[in-house]
């Protein structure tokens, strides 16, 4: 899950604005539990689009 469009509850700001410390808190949660959470979805539909590329022109 990406953290760009998570909002705080505590202060009903997005948790990557960091705002308060609740929100710094989970922003560095999230960004430890996965080398990808930082990343959008496009990129993530772009890397794997780049990964199905590369497989296929290996079986060739």
């Amino acid at each position: 899950m990406t953290y760009d469009r998570l909002v705080c509850a505590n202060c009903a700001a997005p948790v990557s604005e960091g705002r308060c410390p609740v929100c710094r808190a989970n922003r560095e949660r999230l960004q430890q539990e996965s080398p990808f959470s930082g990343m959008n979805p496009m990129a993530l539909i772009a890397l794997l689009a780049v990964l199905i590329a590369a497989v296929a022109l290996m079986t060739r």
